[in-house]
């Protein structure tokens, strides 16, 4: 579903709450875009707007769950696990399909060449993550069974620090992590995303916010294509903004957003809510989530595609 068009006037005062918290990551492009443009804070004139980094999707959804943030972006699998797990937050928009921005990686001298050497192999990645169900996509395309591999539940920086020092035989990741540990470590690629997962990036918050203030989330997704506009145009500057923001160098950004395609944010149309709910029962159906996921309980549409 396209944006519908935003009035001229930003959200008045009774529209927008007294401060905006959002959460982002390092892979959080059009976020990171944003909150160097405040643009937000031009347009909503006497709110606040705070910011949070995270080092995954699955910290941030807790976050979102306890009340301590009010908009955050992840990639397929944290909402899921967040449902299943009885949070009350919703899906407000999303991003398209990045297969090409995540890797399962090994040291050039691994003797894992495909997808069925993982077999007996210690895998690191972050539990609930995209790189979780690119971990399962791997394992099922090459006709093995979970229990086959060991699974090293990690964050980024652990996961790593385990795979330089070989306490674990593989290490699944997403960008900007596989573009830093391209610069100065010697890595092979396993596999890509490419024909495993689709690696949608999802906007989420809570069912109040979001029901109370729906010219904001309107407001956001216009700046955050812009954003994402202003990335495709103005590469070097976009290059430098996210380095500077992440910590990151310039030559891993540059190959980061080599590899991430076109992102403008749109409401959830009826063909990912579809993709997202195969993900939710593949995790369920393996026993990888408690209870059964239903995506569309979840799924929040402005007031005007409401009445469509």
């Amino acid at each position: 579903m396209l944006l519908p068009a935003l009035s001229q006037a930003a959200p008045g005062a009774g529209d927008a709450p007294k401060e905006i918290r959002i959460g982002f990551q390092k892979s959080s492009v059009n976020l990171t875009l944003l909150k160097h443009r405040q643009a937000l804070e031009q347009q909503l004139k006497g709110v606040k707007v705070s910011w949070f980094e995270f080092t995954a999707g699955p910290q941030m959804l807790e976050a979102l769950s306890v009340g301590s943030i009010d908009f955050a972006t992840t990639g397929e699998p944290p909402p899921i696990f967040a449902q299943s797990a009885g949070s009350n937050l919703v899906y407000v928009g999303a991003e398209p399909a990045k297969p090409g921005v995540s890797a399962i990686l090994v040291k050039p001298e691994s003797t894992i060449r495909t997808l069925a050497d993982l077999k007996g192999k210690k895998i690191a990645f972050q539990k609930g993550s995209s790189a979780h169900y690119h971990v399962l996509r791997a394992v099922q395309q090459a006709g093995l069974q979970w229990t086959d591999i060991t699974p090293v539940y990690l964050a980024p920086a652990d996961a790593r620090a385990a795979f330089e020092r070989g306490s674990v035989d593989v290490w699944a990741i997403w960008d900007p992590y596989w573009a830093a540990i391209e610069q100065n470590t010697q890595v092979r690629v396993v596999a890509t995303g490419k024909g495993l997962v689709n690696n949608l990036s999802h906007y989420l918050s809570s069912r109040s916010f979001a029901d109370r203030y729906p010219k904001v989330i309107q407001l956001l997704f216009e700046e955050l294509t812009r954003s994402d506009t202003f990335v495709q145009k103005n590469r070097d500057e976009a290059v430098a903004i996210i380095a500077a923001s992440t910590g990151l160098d310039k030559p891993t950004i540059a190959s980061f957003l080599e590899r991430r395609p076109r992102s403008p944010v749109v409401y959830l149309t009826q063909n990912i809510i579809d993709e997202q709910q195969r993900v939710a029962d593949n995790f369920y159906q393996k026993k990888l989530i408690p209870k059964v996921v239903n995506v569309r309980d979840a799924v929040w549409l402005p007031p005007a595609a409401r009445q469509q």
